[in-house]
């Protein structure tokens, strides 16, 4: 069964249940509703439920019929919350962060996926659809996907980090051709630009961080429910979240590199076309004062009856404009 297909088919079901899968232990899975939901015994299986945290009936089941303690009630369904693991009885609460890649949302709008895991069971819970969950999905359809619980806590862990990998690679590319642009002198809507690449790095870096803090707990976290081998997958993931940080700092440092070039060269045009007016009114200023002189409307002007004196006069400004522009050399003006 195509279990990547049936989740895309209930995403949007009203009894808010997207995928119900009773894992194989062989990487395999195959598909539960609710009945069998309701009726599953740790004995039939590892079961991930994965719900839509919105829906009345997902809200039910888990306020009501999961048999979960009130902090992993609140913790599955609270409206807003940050990346955290927390050991909790038998189990662990772990809070993690997907990019957004839904029609017409932007990536840096994280998505939330709370996660319960015990022995043989795991709850997902979501308000919107999370790509990472479907590759999950996908995988125990072919027969290779996780085996047990924390096999599949660490695959969703690490199909959300991989998607954010790749928009922090888009980022990075972004500010390199933006740097080209700056460099080739194509300013265009560059700043508008660097601003948007700016404010998405942040909101991405501002989730990470936490989600780092809370991957690297999981390597050091004495729970029964995780072992050595355990720690090591999770410390691999820990060290990916952080090199991706250090990568948006670097993005978010070339951006504000690119951004201070931008602002120079702007300056440099405006600075430059005011000192061609600047030149260009010091050349007019002794034209407009002579012409001025010539052109009141009072007798006794000189060489008003001369009939070349409207070429003597242009030869005159010339000379004047010759001895301005060895003036200003002489000076260093241009």
């Amino acid at each position: 069964m195509d279990t990547k297909v049936q989740s895309q088919k209930h995403e949007h079901n009203e009894d808010g249940l997207i995928v119900g899968l009773l894992l194989d232990s062989k990487g395999g899975a195959r598909e539960v509703e609710w009945p069998e939901i309701r009726s599953w015994t740790p004995d039939a299986g590892v079961l991930w439920l994965h719900l839509n945290r919105t829906k009345a009936e997902a809200q039910t089941y888990i306020r009501h019929e999961a048999g979960l303690d009130d902090i992993v009630v609140e913790a599955l369904l609270a409206p807003d919350t940050r990346p955290r693991v927390v050991p909790e009885g038998p189990g662990l609460i772990v809070n993690l962060r997907g990019v957004n890649f839904n029609p017409g949302a932007d990536p840096e709008d994280m998505i939330s996926m709370r996660l319960w895991i015990q022995k043989r069971r795991i709850i997902t819970t979501r308000a919107r659809p999370l790509m990472a969950t479907r590759d999950v999905e996908a995988r125990l359809a072919r027969g290779v996907g996780p085996k047990d619980e924390i096999d599949c806590l660490f695959e969703l862990a690490q199909s959300l980090l991989r998607r954010v990998g790749h928009v922090v690679e888009e980022l990075s590319d972004a500010v390199d051709a933006l740097e080209e642009q700056v460099v080739s002198g194509e300013l265009g809507k560059v700043r508008e630009e660097l601003a948007h690449a700016r404010t998405r790095t942040i909101a991405i870096r501002r989730h990470l961080v936490p989600q780092r803090e809370a991957l690297a707990r999981l390597t050091g976290e004495k729970h029964e429910m995780l072992d050595a081998i355990d720690a090591v997958h999770f410390r691999e993931l820990a060290d990916e979240t952080t090199r991706y940080i250090e990568e948006l700092d670097s993005v978010r440092e070339r951006a504000s590199v690119v951004q201070d070039e931008v602002l120079n060269r702007l300056t440099e045009r405006q600075n430059r076309n005011s000192y061609v007016l600047t030149i260009v009114a010091a050349i007019m200023l002794p034209l407009s004062f002579v012409t001025s002189l010539f052109g009141v409307s009072l007798s006794g002007i000189p060489f008003a009856s001369e009939p070349n004196a409207f070429w003597v006069l242009l030869a005159v400004l010339a000379v004047i404009v010759a001895l301005e522009v060895v003036v200003f050399k002489w000076t260093k003006w241009f």
